[in-house]
């Protein structure tokens, strides 16, 4: 029984060790050569938002998910493309939580009409209450 047991401690250990033994990528922690582009990647990677480590940007994060993002902006930068299309692609990629700066979307507008909304109605009723007093 006790061998059971540590073999299905085995099975669920292993796979958490291995997530751990994979390199960086190579541009993780890596700047370009250029100058200019480096500067590009790092403006965009500050408004790109890790996914692991919620309150900070891919630029401040020491995750693994942030590095291997890192990679893939260094990269696609390095390979001409513009920062508007590779937050594109990382917002098809993970979706738009990524991007601390959001567009609206059939999926984000209640996101940015419900706050003035709420506003609208808190000022309504304020009114009728001062009102009522005078």
């Amino acid at each position: 029984m006790r061998w059971l047991a540590a073999l299905l401690l085995l099975a669920i250990a292993a796979p958490m060790a291995a997530q751990d033994t994979m390199p960086p990528a190579p541009y993780a922690y890596t700047q370009l050569e250029d100058p200019a582009q480096e500067e590009q990647a790092r403006e965009l990677m500050h408004t790109l938002r890790c996914l692991k480590c919620q309150s900070q940007s891919i630029a401040d994060s020491d995750a693994p998910m942030a590095g291997d993002m890192r990679h893939q902006v260094r990269t696609r930068i390095a390979a001409g493309e513009s920062s508007d299309e590779i937050r594109e692609w990382l917002i098809s990629r993970y979706g738009d939580y990524v991007s601390y700066e959001p567009q609206i979307s059939s999926t984000t507008w209640p996101l940015f009409v419900l706050p003035v909304i709420l506003l609208l109605l808190a000022g309504t009723v304020l009114l009728r209450r001062m009102g009522r007093k005078s």
